[in-house]
């Protein structure tokens, strides 16, 4: 295979060549997906869609608030017990643990959309959806970027029995439900929750709108925006990573951001980040500055095409070569067949020849004899 084809397939089918699936994530993250199927054999009742809902917003609130907007962004801050809250009640959304989630995040901001980005949607959507969480490069806890939070014992407790948080609330739906509040309050909850979460890594780097110029392919979509909480201005997000508000104006929909505001009122967390003066106008497209991250995307979007292109040529040149060789073979063959044929047609023609030189001899003979014996009888 050609340098330039290897350049292509590791660009189109896989993200880094050697990447190998995690068994023991992927094994049950699919098998979560198939609770919610429990349902069909128990039914489901009001209060299993009512701890199902409850518990994806309260979910997804832990997860835009704690994971995403204080351990990973530092956007507002909070005393040690509310910390250990939220690294908890983000845990029960069972997707890993807290360093791992917001180390990981931080290393998304280093090099967003870049070849270094774990879940960019430039290798394929799934691949940004949720691929990237089953693959061993997503493996390791990138604890030298999250050494601030690693310090507290607590939080390096639930990170590694991040497991212990999903359990707990699961046994506890049980409880409350019996089955089917397991397989509805807990299963389909817990599945509504990675989803609601992957649609960021995902949807919002292909689907919306820009308003500032960012080095990646951030948008901003109200949908996504209503289904993750105030996750859906990622536009905003990258172009001023700091604000704890994502929604900048007010008809931006933030729920996180208006929850963190009542629940500062009572102390419990403070100095909540909002956008600068500056970040509200610097940077906006429409001003005429170049969308670099666009211009990228695109560039490389074209750089694909040409490589495939290439690689598609190199393959057709390959094949019509191989095709010219065995036309060529083919007629040689064929050349071959009709000389070894015209030979055995001339050795048959010479041998009919010999057989008629003969026969016309013998005939000559006879009559050349049956002329000399009637004159042999006159004398």
């Amino acid at each position: 295979m050609s340098a330039t084809e290897t350049s292509a397939n590791a660009t189109t089918l896989a993200p880094v060549e050697g990447d190998r699936p995690q068994w023991g994530t992927a094994i049950p993250f699919f098998l979560i997906h198939l609770m919610p199927l429990g349902a069909l054999w128990t039914g489901a009742t009001k209060l299993d869609w009512v701890l199902c809902i409850a518990f994806y917003f309260m979910r997804l609130f832990f997860i835009t608030a704690g994971y995403h907007r204080y351990f990973a962004h530092r956007s507002f801050k909070t005393g040690r017990v509310m910390q250990f809250i939220f690294a908890f009640g983000g845990a029960t959304a069972a997707q890993k643990g807290v360093l791992w989630w917001s180390g990981n995040h931080r290393h998304h901001h280093r090099h967003s959309d870049d070849d270094e980005d774990l879940h960019s949607p430039k290798h394929g959507i799934w691949w940004s959806h949720f691929g990237w969480i089953l693959s061993s490069r997503s493996k390791p806890t990138p604890m030298h970027l999250i050494k601030d939070f690693a310090k507290y014992p607590e939080i390096r407790f639930i990170d590694k029995y991040y497991l212990l948080p999903p359990t707990v609330l699961g046994l506890f739906c049980f409880a409350v439900g019996g089955w089917s509040g397991l397989w509805i309050g807990f299963g389909l909850s817990t599945v509504l929750a990675y989803h609601g979460t992957f649609l960021v890594n995902s949807f919002t780097h292909i689907w919306g709108r820009r308003r500032f110029v960012t080095s990646d392919t951030s948008r901003n979509s109200m949908i996504i925006a209503l289904v993750t909480m105030g996750e859906g201005w990622h536009n905003n997000h990258h172009h001023y990573q700091r604000s704890c508000r994502q929604g900048f104006y007010w008809w931006e929909i933030d729920l996180t951001f208006y929850i963190l505001t009542v629940m500062s009122w009572f102390g419990l967390v403070w100095d909540l980040h909002r956008p600068t003066e500056r970040a509200l106008t610097e940077g906006r497209i429409k001003d005429g500055h170049f969308d670099v991250g666009m211009f990228d995307a695109y560039w490389a979007k074209a750089s694909q095409k040409m490589l495939e292109a290439q690689v598609n040529a190199s393959r057709r040149m390959r094949e019509a070569h191989l095709n010219a060789e065995a036309y060529a073979e083919a007629k040689r063959k064929a050349l071959d067949e009709f000389v070894e044929s015209t030979k055995d047609r001339a050795r048959e023609v010479a041998a009919k020849s010999d057989e008629l030189i003969e026969s016309t001899k013998q005939t000559a003979e006879d009559v050349a004899r049956l002329a000399k014996g009637p004159a042999g009888v006159a004398d």
